[in-house]
C-alpha cells in the first residue's frame, strides 16, 4: 500500500533520498561530497529548510518531492520553490511525481505562500503540463535551465 508522508518522520531514510539527489543532480553538488550534502539535507528536514514529501510502498522509498526555502543562490529573493523531485526509476510512470508535486504545493498555499518557484533543465514541458509557467531561461552548472513558477 502506497503511504505518502513528511521525511522527518522517517529519518531512517533521510540518508538514502539525499544519496538519490546527489546522484540524479550530480552537477549541482560539483562543490560539495555526499556526506556534506546528507548531513544538509537530513537536518533541512528540522529546520524547514527542506522539508520533503516522501512515498513508501511496503516500507520501502519510492520517491519524494522538497519545499525548500532557497534552491537557487543565484535569486535569493525568489522562494518557496519546489525542489528535489525524484522517483526511484522502478517507480517510474505510475504518476507519483505529480501526486507528491501536488502535495508540496497544498502544504506551500497552506503556510502561506501565494507562488512556488522551480529550475529544470529537463523538465520543463511536464512541468508546463501541471500548471508551471516559463519565466526565464538562463544558464547554471553548464546546462541550460528554466526558471519557472505556479500561482497557488
Amino acid at each position: 500500500m502506497l503511504r505518502v508522508d513528511w521525511l522527518v518522520n522517517h529519518m531512517d531514510k533521510c540518508n538514502l533520498m539525499a544519496e538519490w539527489l546527489y546522484r540524479e543532480f550530480s552537477y549541482e553538488f560539483a562543490h560539495q561530497s555526499l556526506v556534506s550534502w546528507q548531513e544538509e539535507f537530513c537536518a533541512g528536514q528540522r529546520n524547514g529548510r527542506w522539508k520533503c514529501l516522501i512515498a513508501l510502498e511496503h516500507d520501502q522509498l519510492l520517491r519524494g518531492a522538497s519545499l525548500a526555502s532557497d534552491d537557487l543562490p543565484e535569486r535569493p529573493e525568489l522562494g518557496p520553490w519546489l525542489a528535489c523531485v525524484f522517483v526511484h526509476p522502478d517507480a517510474r510512470r505510475r504518476g507519483l511525481a505529480a501526486q507528491l508535486i501536488e502535495g508540496i504545493c497544498r502544504h506551500a498555499k497552506e503556510a502561506g505562500s501565494n507562488t512556488l518557484f522551480l529550475h529544470t533543465h529537463s523538465q520543463r514541458d511536464y512541468y508546463a503540463k501541471l500548471g508551471w509557467e516559463v519565466l526565464e531561461r538562463f544558464e547554471a552548472w553548464g546546462k541550460e535551465q528554466w526558471l519557472m513558477s505556479r500561482y497557488l
